[in-house]
């Protein structure tokens, strides 16, 4: 591998129901199709040098997934993310892509912004439910994993928890009814706090229980931002932070792109 590219991309509309390795499988095809030079693995079966970090559930619209692609040959940033969005079905959109400096994304990813919107649901109820649950010390909760049902703190992991109305947003991402709308900021632990445990949390401290099931998007994911009480960028870190020319990996444009 010359070079690593970290990719951020969106999950949006129908393409939320879609299942992480179908997913995979999108990316890889786009990947060929754009003639990216990636990399692939040594052995009997080799697999293109592409890994996901922090993928969000099946059901749930995403505007921060984040993939890592390893070629063989410098490639412009810009130019890979505007010929693999043309590659990618409508729905996956890619929407940055840098190229990797030091680190690990995946240790970058700590926190996660969630927006949930609850067609039926109050407003007011659902602020007196958040508010209930930022009181607890602990918030209990059971969820069923591949491991059998677990049980563990919702309460510890969510840093943010604020309630307001909207309106709901149907599948082809048209305008809905009015609904409650949550947003939380939430520690990424293991095992995962995911807003339907949170919901969870909510019903089992007030009651609280939308009578439709929640629209649920994830805003962004990075590291804790103590300035907004938000999540930074994570690929902020990637980036020529001089404002100059481009390091020297990205000066040279492949010949495929």
């Amino acid at each position: 591998m010359v070079q690593r590219l970290r990719v951020r991309y969106a999950k949006r509309g129908r393409l939320r129901f879609t299942s992480h390795r179908d997913i995979s499988r999108a990316v890889e095809r786009a990947v060929r199709r754009a003639g990216i030079p990636v990399g692939f693995s040594a052995g009997f079966t080799p697999h293109p040098k592409i890994s996901y970090a922090g993928a969000a559930p099946t059901g749930v619209a995403s505007e921060a997934e984040y993939l890592e692609i390893g070629v063989v040959s410098a490639c412009a940033p810009d130019r890979v993310r505007a010929e693999l969005d043309s590659s990618l079905p409508p729905g996956l959109d890619v929407l940055d892509v840098v190229e990797a400096r030091a680190g690990s994304l995946a240790d970058r990813l700590e926190f996660s912004e969630w927006e949930v919107r609850l067609p039926g649901a109050s407003a007011r109820e659902a602020e007196a439910a958040a508010e209930s649950f930022l009181a607890r010390d602990t918030v209990e909760v059971e969820r069923l994993t591949k491991k059998g049902m677990r049980r563990f703190d919702a309460r510890q992991a969510v840093h943010t928890l604020t309630a307001g109305d909207g309106t709901a947003v149907t599948a082809d991402g048209e305008p809905g009814p009015p609904c409650a709308i949550l947003r939380m900021v939430v520690r990424q632990v293991t095992p995962a706090v995911r807003p339907d445990d949170v919901l969870t949390g909510l019903r089992l401290v007030a009651g609280f229980a939308p009578p439709s099931p929640p629209e649920v998007t994830r805003l962004a994911q990075g590291p804790l931002d103590a300035r907004t009480g938000g999540t930074a960028d994570p690929l902020d870190l990637d980036r020529d932070v001089r404002g100059g020319e481009p390091g020297p990996a990205v000066r040279h444009v492949d010949d495929h792109l």
